[in-house]
C-alpha cells in the first residue's frame, strides 16, 4: 500500500480525513496550531500543514474510493503518475509535528551553498543546503522533501 496525495476543496482538508476514516481509509491530514487575531480577541486554531492536501493511504487498484466523498478534487501527479509519498517521509512528518517547540542547534563554520546532514531534532539524518544565513536565522533547503526550513537563533 501506497500514500498518495489528494488535492482537496479549500478548507476541506480534516472534513474530507474525517469522511475517509469513516469508510475505512487510512488517512493523514497534518495539522498545526496557530493564533489567529479577530478584532476582539486572539484564539489558538488548528489548521493543516499543507493547505488542500491531505494523505490517503491505500491500494492502487482503490484509488477510486476516495471520489465518493465530498470535498476530492484529485489527486496530485508527479510526472504523468499518481504522487506517491515514502512512509518514511510521513514518519518524518509525524514526527516533526509531535517534536517539543525548542532544538538546540549549533552551526560551526557553515557558509551558504554547503550542504549539511541535519544531527538534531525532528528532520535528524535529512540532508539540507544552506541557502541563507543572517543574523537571527539560518534557511536550509530540505531538497528530499521539496521544502525549505528555517531555524532561528539567539
Amino acid at each position: 500500500m501506497n500514500w498518495y496525495v489528494v488535492y482537496t476543496k479549500p478548507k476541506w482538508e480534516k472534513k474530507v480525513a474525517e469522511q475517509l476514516s469513516k469508510s475505512g481509509i487510512e488517512c493523514y491530514c497534518p495539522t498545526i496550531i496557530q493564533i489567529k487575531q479577530w478584532s476582539d480577541r486572539k484564539k489558538k486554531v488548528e489548521v493543516p500543514l499543507f493547505n488542500s492536501y491531505i494523505f490517503v493511504r491505500l491500494d492502487d487498484k482503490d484509488r477510486n474510493v476516495i471520489f465518493q466523498s465530498a470535498g476530492v478534487v484529485r489527486y496530485l501527479f508527479w510526472l504523468g503518475k499518481p504522487a506517491i509519498v515514502k512512509d518514511d517521509e510521513i514518519h518524518v512528518i509525524k514526527k516533526w509535528l509531535d517534536a517539543p517547540e525548542k532544538f538546540d542547534v549549533s552551526v560551526d563554520n557553515i557558509k551558504v551553498g554547503d550542504t549539511i546532514t541535519v544531527d538534531s531534532g525532528p528532520f535528524a539524518t535529512q540532508k539540507a543546503t544552506v541557502q541563507e544565513i543572517n543574523n537571527n536565522h539560518y534557511l536550509l533547503v530540505l531538497e528530499s522533501m521539496g521544502c525549505v526550513l528555517k531555524i532561528k537563533y539567539n
